[in-house]
């Protein structure tokens, strides 16, 4: 009796010692999945809130049935569809930041899942962090699209109860699973469903008795999950190669990122693989996690700039802040990194114009000519939206709302835009085009995040009264141009002008009209417009007094002293005489780097 009830003590003890263990290793591999997502979110809300809103801006999501069918519709639509519904909550940089660190997170777990049906691989638990930073690293495209995630967890979802099922069940249960789940896979989340259809092949060399019988299962799994595709090109209006390469993965239709590819056989591959690696029992599994955990990270932050590029995602910022009209901080960014690309100088050339500060520190930032005013039109769907805002802001609404109507029909994939949508209400309602604006505030009205803000600006359609006192809209009515032409990118100038004359209290109108002759070099022009500027306005900012001194002095002529000031004639002395001594090339003349003769010198 003694010795029953030791050896039923004994196991007693065993069982729990294996309890407690499986208790701590459940607590650090869940701790270093919660810190997965801390991480994820605090790069997007904190590093990158900007890339969230792009995101954002480039969809309109709506809550209407038709939404929802026109994306049922589609092989992978439901995958967009719920992508979209969390992008739509990026609009909130913090929340939307949430979401992308669950999906993570959820895609660790799964993979983590995939790799204990296969073994013991309690000490590989870090490589299930593989696919979630490779995914991370991904996401530094731009172009690839969450819906992409979303159908890379309901196939590995999908996986994983296959082997449950595998496990569990016998071959007719099997096979029914995979009848049943293939079809559903790819109209959910469309070609995914080849990395199901591999990993049912690579089960089924392993489960069934003979080698050629299971590769004649797994190859048939494979047909089925083509013929599907095939079969679709008969019933949507969209080419077979589009279909295999999926309909909403990535931006551009004519074009996809190999590297999803790549991924996509990453998370069939690794957790495929586990089994042959060596067993880490009895090693220090704690100091083996870290050297883990290190490596990975050293990969990420290796890859990171690569992924990340940094111009791009500072045209990104750029644009965020020129979309919520932060001119002070568009300044800060433009003084700690001066901006080079038209892009970002029309940026900060508008801010700087709109704190009424561009006759002043223009030249304290890199400039490309009127280029940096008012970017040449292209059809980018990205740069169109900050040289619109800088068209809306001085006025030409009617030339602001070409611009954000020709960027969404540039979007590569056939998006509407809920940024350009919002432009459109409001300069239809500037333009008293009630019908026109209707129509867009109806469709706003169906969307989580701007429904509030149309049924608002509903109630100023048809109420002259209210719109004219708008402080936003009644301005624009006051400064705009009312009529409709084409002007050419040569003409800046003398539409600057028009606007002047419209109203000589747009203040932005009348920086521009100064500056555009002086980026060009065109100095005679420019002191016809200081002219014209002088008679209504006492505005004698310091570039203008750069300007004046440098005209009288090609005439041998001092400038009048209520036109200079007494420092300015002094700089301008000093800079004459160096580059008389030294020539331009002079190292000296670099303390002039902002003032306009430095920046005519060097044009």
């Amino acid at each position: 009796m003694k010795k029953s009830s030791s050896r039923s003590q004994t196991a007693t003890d065993r069982s729990q010692t294996a309890i407690g263990t499986t208790r701590r290793s459940g607590l650090w591999q869940w701790g270093l999945t919660l810190l997965l997502g801390v991480a994820v979110w605090a790069f997007w809300a904190k590093l990158y809130p900007s890339a969230l809103a792009y995101q954002e801006q480039f969809q309109l999501f709506l809550t209407t049935p038709t939404y929802l069918l026109s994306r049922l519709s589609l092989p992978g639509g439901a995958a967009s569809y719920v992508a979209e519904f969390m992008v739509s909550f990026y609009n909130n940089m913090p929340v939307g930041a949430i979401f992308v660190a669950l999906l993570l997170m959820l895609l660790q777990r799964l993979t983590w899942r995939l790799m204990k049906q296969r073994t013991d691989a309690e000490g590989y638990y870090v490589l299930s962090f593989v696919p979630s930073v490779a995914v991370w690293l991904l996401m530094g495209d731009e172009s690839v699209m969450l819906a992409y995630v979303v159908s890379l967890l309901l196939a590995m979802s999908a996986m994983w109860g296959y082997s449950v099922v595998a496990r569990r069940y016998g071959e007719i249960v099997r096979y029914l699973y995979v009848l049943v789940v293939l079809p559903l896979l790819y109209w959910l989340a469309g070609p995914v469903v080849f990395m199901f259809a591999v990993w049912v092949l690579l089960h089924e060399c392993e489960l069934r008795p003979t080698f050629i019988g299971g590769i004649g299962m797994g190859l048939l799994a494979v047909l089925l999950a083509w013929c599907m595709v095939l079969a679709s090109s008969f019933y949507v209006a969209y080419p077979l190669k589009r279909l295999s390469q999926g309909l909403f993965y990535y931006r551009f239709v004519d074009f996809i990122s190999p590297w999803i590819y790549v991924l996509m056989a990453l998370c069939v591959l690794l957790p495929f693989a586990v089994r042959w690696m060596p067993s880490l029992k009895g090693k220090t599994m704690c100091w083996v996690l870290a050297g883990q955990v290190v490596l990975l990270a050293l990969v990420f932050v290796g890859l990171k700039s690569r992924a990340y590029e940094p111009r791009k995602y500072e045209l990104m910022e750029y644009d965020f802040l020129v979309r919520q009209n932060r001119w002070d901080d568009i300044i800060r960014k433009a003084e700690q990194k001066t901006p080079d690309l038209p892009m970002s100088v029309c940026a900060t050339n508008l801010a700087l114009g709109m704190k009424g500060q561009l006759c002043e520190r223009a030249f304290d930032f890199f400039q490309r000519g009127t280029d940096g005013l008012l970017p040449k039109f292209e059809r980018n769907f990205t740069s169109c939206q900050v040289t619109g805002e800088a068209f809306f802001m001085l006025g030409l609404v009617n030339t602001a709302q070409r611009f954000s109507f020709e960027s969404m029909e540039a979007l590569p994939n056939y998006n509407k835009s809920c940024r350009t949508v919002r432009r459109l209400v409001e300069t239809n309602l500037i333009n008293g085009q009630y019908n026109v604006a209707q129509k867009y505030i109806d469709m706003l009205k169906n969307t989580l995040f701007y429904a509030k803000w149309a049924k608002r600006t509903e109630k100023l359609l048809r109420n002259e009264k209210a719109i004219n006192s708008h402080p936003l809209y009644g301005r624009m009515r006051q400064i705009r141009l009312t009529d409709d032409f084409l002007f050419s990118d040569q003409e800046i100038d003398k539409i600057m002008g028009q606007l002047l004359l419209r109203n000589q209290d747009n203040q932005l109108a009348m920086q521009y009209l100064l500056m555009c002759p002086l980026l060009s070099g065109d100095l005679n022009t420019f002191m016809n417009y200081l002219s014209f500027v002088q008679k209504n306005h006492s505005f004698n900012p310091q570039i203008c007094q750069e300007a004046v001194c440098m005209v009288y002095a090609q005439h041998n002529q001092q400038p009048p002293q209520a036109a200079v000031s007494p420092l300015v004639i002094q700089r301008f002395s000093n800079f004459y005489s160096i580059l008389r001594s030294q020539g331009k090339n002079a190292p000296q003349l670099q303390a002039f780097r902002n003032t306009l003769w430095y920046y005519l010198l060097k044009d």
